[in-house]
C-alpha cells in the first residue's frame, strides 16, 4: 500500500492565511519562511555530516578487514586487529541506528513550497521503472491490469491525448486523477506507435507531447518520492514558467521520443510484412511442403517454358528427354510443391496435369 500521509501535511502559504489584524502579515510570512529555510539548512548539514561519518567508517572497516586477512596469512598476532574490528563493528551498528532515525525524521517532515516545486530532474526516459505498488506483480498480472485499465478508461485516455494546452491538461488530470499513473503513459506510447503505423504523423506528434508530459510527471514523483497525483500540478506550473534550459530539456526529450516512435513503428511494419509473407508462403505450400514459386524459379528454362505455356505433352516430352536422375529430381520437387499433379486416367494409369495457378502464372 502507498503511504499517502507524506503529502497530507504540506507546508504552504495557505496554511498561514489567518493572522492577527495588528500583525504585519507579509513580515510574518517572511519570518516563517526564513525559519523554514534555516530548518532545512540544518537538516541538510546534519545529513552531510552523517554521510561523511558513514563513509569514513566504511573505509576504516574495509581497511581493517584487509589488514586482518593479510595478518592471518603471515601468522602475525591478530588480537589487536580483532579488537579494532570489533570496535568498528559496534560503531557501524550505531551508524545504522542513526540512519534509520534520520529516514524516519525525513519521512514525517512535511513538504513545503521550497521542496515540492524544486527541480527534481533535467531529463526523463521512456521506459520508466514499475511503480512501487507493482513490485509484487508478475508480467501477466501487469498485463491483465493494463487491459482492465484501458477497457475502463480508453475514452478519457484518448481525450487527454488530444489536449494540448497545459492549463487544459492540468484541469483534466485534476478531474481524473486516476489517470496520473504508469498505465496512462504506456497506453499513450502504444497509441503513438499505432498512429505512426497508420501514417497519421501529425496526430502522433500531438499525442507524443501528452505522453512526454505524463512521463515527466512520473519521473518527478520518483525524484520527490511522492505519489504522482501529488505533483502533476507542480509540473504544469513549472513547465509554463520554465527557464530556457528546462524547456530545452523537455523539447529535446519530445523530439527524441518521436524519433523512437518512428523507428519502432517502421520495425513493426517490417515485422508485419514478414509475418504476412510467411503466412502467404505457408498457404501456398504443396503436398510435400515445398513452395511452388521457389521450385519454379529453380527449374531449367525448358521446363519453365512448359509451365508458362501450360502444355502437358510438352512437359512430358521435356521430362522424357532429360537424364533419368535429373528428371526424377525435378519431377519429385514439382509434385511436392503442387506444380505437377499426377492424375489417374480411366485405365488407372497416372497422367500429369500442369498446375499453372500454383506456378504464379
Amino acid at each position: 500500500m502507498v503511504d499517502y500521509s507524506k503529502w497530507k501535511d504540506i507546508e504552504i502559504s495557505d496554511d498561514e492565511d489567518e493572522t492577527h489584524p495588528n500583525i504585519d502579515t507579509p513580515s510574518l510570512f517572511r519570518w516563517r519562511h526564513q525559519a523554514r529555510i534555516e530548518r532545512m539548512e540544518e537538516q541538510k548539514r546534519e545529513k552531510e555530516e552523517f554521510d561523511n561519518e558513514k563513509s569514513s567508517l566504511e573505509k576504516k572497516l574495509k581497511e581493517t578487514k584487509q589488514k586482518l586477512s593479510e595478518a592471518e596469512k603471515d601468522g602475525a598476532d591478530l588480537s589487536e586487529l580483532k579488537a579494532v574490528l570489533q570496535e568498528l563493528q559496534q560503531e557501524s551498528e550505531k551508524i545504522k541506528h542513526k540512519e534509520e532515525e534520520i529516514k524516519k525524521k525525513e519521512k514525517v517532515t512535511p513538504w513545503n513550497v521550497d521542496t515540492i516545486s524544486k527541480s527534481g530532474f533535467t531529463k526523463t526516459v521512456i521506459n520508466t521503472l514499475p511503480c512501487e505498488e507493482d513490485d509484487d506483480l508478475t508480467e501477466e498480472q501487469r498485463e491483465q491490469r493494463m487491459r482492465k485499465f484501458v477497457k475502463e478508461n480508453e475514452k478519457v485516455l484518448k481525450k487527454f491525448g488530444m489536449l494540448r494546452r497545459y492549463d487544459d491538461s492540468k484541469r483534466f488530470l485534476n478531474e481524473n486523477q486516476h489517470l496520473v499513473c504508469e498505465d496512462t503513459a504506456n497506453y499513450l506510447v502504444i497509441w503513438c506507435i499505432n498512429l505512426e503505423m497508420e501514417e497519421k504523423h501529425d496526430l502522433m506528434e500531438h499525442v507524443a507531447h501528452q505522453c512526454i508530459c505524463m512521463q515527466y510527471i512520473l519521473e518527478l514523483s520518483k525524484q520527490l518520492d511522492v505519489d504522482p497525483r501529488a505533483c502533476f500540478s507542480s509540473f504544469f506550473t513549472r513547465i509554463q514558467v520554465a527557464e530556457a534550459e528546462y524547456k530545452k530539456s523537455f523539447d529535446d526529450e519530445l523530439r527524441s521520443f518521436k524519433e523512437r516512435i518512428r523507428k519502432r513503428s517502421a520495425e513493426k511494419v517490417q515485422e508485419a510484412m514478414r509475418e504476412a509473407e510467411e503466412e502467404e508462403k505457408k498457404a501456398r505450400l504443396g503436398p510435400g511442403g515445398l513452395d511452388p514459386i521457389e521450385v519454379y524459379e529453380s527449374l531449367p528454362e525448358k521446363l519453365k517454358k512448359c509451365f508458362d505455356a501450360q502444355d502437358i505433352p510438352m512437359l512430358q516430352q521435356a521430362i522424357a528427354n532429360m537424364p533419368e536422375e535429373d528428371a526424377r529430381y525435378h519431377m519429385k520437387r514439382c509434385i511436392d510443391s503442387g506444380l505437377w499433379v499426377p492424375q489417374k486416367n480411366s485405365n488407372g494409369d497416372k497422367e500429369t496435369e500442369c498446375d499453372a495457378e500454383a506456378s504464379g502464372e
